[in-house]
């Protein structure tokens, strides 16, 4: 998970309350955001795959896009094709730069039912995401909270009733003592939940109403083991300049029978002369990691690199998220090489971890 330079820091609407429970407070995407909380890292990781936490993902973007030609906007913009949703719907989807195909952004679509969409960019590429779309930046308008895990809407159902029936990719807009509030079957985790869109002033209610109801707080640093576990990507690491679509094993978010968006001529030059690398999942011997920029090591010969790596809680060992030649086959051993010592590992399928 890269951690931004410092700067001027925004903060979350529930920034007091992570204060008020002892986080660990780092600077994520220009934000400042909780890591972990005293439980620590491993316990909230194991607690949502084994039962649900609440992550505040406040610092995710938020552009909302509305009018008559919204649609037609962002169907033209975006990889994916709208035309295969409808309000009250969610789907991912790439902003691409048009030159090389790679991927500016990688964003959630929540076509509200009031057939508006909010836009959800990731948390330091808002701004370029509104520039190639339009809309407007509501980001600090609204909290939005994640409540993830086997037992996540069992639970949350005790507080907002009719969030617990929200389906996967579903966004409804319910109400919550008096507050509207949008909410959708997305989450970053690779288990069942929601995410709940709140107004700012509501949120911290609603972060302690979800706490009395047995819900524990997570930080940023399970959400990066989790969707690492879930073989996730997260922008800056698996995707981002230089790494396209279809590099990343994405090639299902591009549309590429729709007639127009940006960066489709460079995309489908890409799958015409085929990938010069792709992304594969390695796992490794013992509890030491594999960390991001590390080599990997095929036959004596560096052929690659690790984009994430840490050390998987239900596993019990190390994972590694990497790009390697396109013909570079599941099972084949590697060694990654980690500040000079040789870590021996596999190419492996993923999700390291199946839900």
């Amino acid at each position: 998970m890269t951690v931004e330079p410092e700067g001027t820091l925004q903060r979350s609407p529930l920034d007091a309350e992570h204060r008020s429970l002892g986080a660990t407070m780092v600077e994520f995407g220009g934000w400042e955001m909780p890591i972990a909380y005293p439980t620590g890292t491993l316990e909230e990781h194991l607690s949502c795959r084994n039962r649900a936490v609440m992550f505040d993902v406040s610092h995710l973007g938020t552009v909302r896009v509305e009018g008559p030609d919204a649609f037609d906007r962002l169907q033209s913009t975006l990889t994916n094709d709208l035309g295969k949703i409808d309000p009250g719907r969610a789907q991912y989807t790439h902003l691409l730069d048009a030159a090389d195909a790679s991927v500016v952004d990688d964003i959630i679509v929540w076509w509200r039912p009031d057939d508006a969409f909010d836009v959800m960019p990731n948390a330091s590429n808002t701004s370029g995401v509104r520039a190639a779309i339009g809309g407007v930046d509501t980001t600090h308008q609204r909290a939005v909270v994640a409540v993830q895990g086997p037992d996540a809407k069992a639970l949350v159902s005790t507080v907002v009733p009719a969030a617990g029936s929200v389906g996967r990719f579903r966004v409804v807009a319910l109400d919550w003592q008096g507050v509207e509030c949008t909410v959708a079957g997305t989450g970053y985790t690779g288990e069942d939940g929601i995410e709940i869109a709140i107004p700012a002033e509501s949120a911290p209610a609603l972060w302690r109403a979800l706490a009395d109801a047995g819900i524990p707080p997570a930080g940023l640093g399970a959400r990066d083991t989790l969707r690492l576990e879930s073989a996730l990507p997260l922008h800056g690491h698996e995707l981002g300049p230089g790494i396209t679509s279809l590099q990343a094993g994405l090639g299902w978010v591009v549309a590429w029978n729709k007639p127009a968006f940006v960066g489709r001529d460079a995309a489908i030059a890409e799958r015409e002369r085929g990938i010069r690398r792709r992304l594969v999942g390695i796992t490794t011997e013992g509890r030491r990691p594999a960390r991001a920029g590390c080599s990997v090591i095929v036959d004596g010969a560096v052929v690659g690199e690790v984009t994430s790596g840490n050390f998987s809680p239900v596993l019990g060992h190390g994972i590694a998220l990497a790009f390697v030649p396109p013909d570079t086959p599941e099972g084949a051993p590697v060694i990654v090489d980690v500040r000079g010592k040789e870590l021996p590992g596999r190419v492996a399928a993923t999700p390291f971890v199946r839900r």
